[in-house]
């Protein structure tokens, strides 16, 4: 196993952990919490924005569901 590999996944990890830490402070993992498709990409897009959340992204998404046809 090359070392720069491993290096690479800490760096992942860390990254998402951070992420993670960010969606906790922004209430996203409240169990209150209705969930909706629109929740849902928020909360992945800000684990995924990791470390920028401090540096003041915050991604939201509009997400709309297709209706049932008749």
């Amino acid at each position: 196993m090359r070392s720069g590999s491993g290096i690479g996944s800490l760096v992942v990890v860390v990254w998402l952990i951070i992420g993670a830490v960010a969606a906790f402070q922004r209430g996203y993992f409240n169990p209150d919490r209705e969930v909706s498709c629109r929740d849902f990409a928020d909360t992945a897009l800000t684990i995924v924005a990791g470390p920028l959340n401090y540096l003041g992204v915050n991604p939201k998404v509009d997400c709309e569901t297709p209706q049932p046809s008749k």
